[in-house]
């Protein structure tokens, strides 16, 4: 189990997202505060030696749920995670523990689950039941809507991750000042000057447009006279890209979705909305 520890279960927030580089990183993190929250040893948790933190050692323990995206009928993992399973959380959420004096929900891969599936789990954050406590996992947070991360506290477990890309942020800049233009000529033109990037480069300028859409729905950054509904779109279509490239859909089919699909703005971009 992970060194790391907590003055008490009772200090612990009711959601986390915990955020790490990759899956094996955030996973261990997440179970060591699951174990912290189903601890009984007293002192610090987890203490590592009590029946609870056993069976969550074990991954036995009845009362931390593990929530993935299910599989279709070939075996074959799918995409998201759906809103019928964030939906079976939420009826699960409100019966009592078996065991332990809370309930944890480990969300892996949280970034996948579809917009429908993260609004259901908004009203859950925004009202939780007592005692339930909920752990989004992702290597990507960016992707998580601005209104489910603003419910959680955020653990990041990026110690070491390398300084921002310049490039993606100047890059991400240029294509909503195209899309604020309210001109689809200049915006197919600049899509058309940067369809040759190489996929590291086009998730580098996926991650940065989600982090400045964000700023700009939370008022840390001019809308550029953009809509709060508009904004809300692109950050829905820029999530939906970061997913087509995780499957190696091609940079360039991606930018020909950007020219057609970005709502434009009205070309004022001297005032906020």
């Amino acid at each position: 189990m992970e060194e790391m520890s907590f003055a008490g279960a009772d200090r612990l927030s009711h959601a986390y997202i915990v955020s790490a580089p990759s899956r094996e990183e955030y996973l261990r993190t997440a179970r060591t505060l699951a174990a912290a929250a189903v601890c009984t040893g007293g002192g610090p948790v987890p203490c590592g030696k009590c029946r609870a933190c056993r069976k969550a050692e074990g991954g036995i323990h009845p009362d931390i749920i593990t929530v993935r995206r299910l599989t279709d009928d070939k075996g074959k993992q799918k995409r998201e995670i759906g809103v019928d399973q964030i939906r079976q959380v939420i009826g699960d959420a409100y019966v009592l523990p078996n065991e332990a004096e809370r309930k944890v929900y480990i969300i892996e891969e949280a970034e996948t689950m579809n917009t429908a599936a993260q609004n259901a789990a908004l009203k859950l954050l925004e009202e939780p039941p007592k005692g339930v406590i909920f752990l989004l996992c992702t290597a990507n947070p960016e992707q998580l809507l601005p209104t489910v991360r603003s419910r959680c506290a955020e653990l990041n477990r990026n110690a070491g991750k390398a300084e921002r890309d310049e490039d993606a942020d100047k890059l991400a800049a240029a294509y909503l000042k195209a899309v604020a233009s309210g001109d689809r000529a200049k915006l197919l033109r600049w899509c058309m000057e940067n369809e040759g990037l190489d996929n590291r480069s086009a998730a580098a300028f996926t991650d940065s447009a989600r982090e400045l859409l964000a700023d700009m729905l939370c008022g840390r950054r001019s809308r550029m006279g953009l809509t709060e509904e508009s904004l809300a779109e692109l950050l829905r279509l820029m999530e939906r890209c970061g997913r087509y490239l995780s499957v190696n859909t091609g940079v360039k089919q991606l930018f020909g979705l950007l020219a057609v699909d970005s709502p434009l703005g009205s070309g004022n971009r001297g005032k906020d909305n």
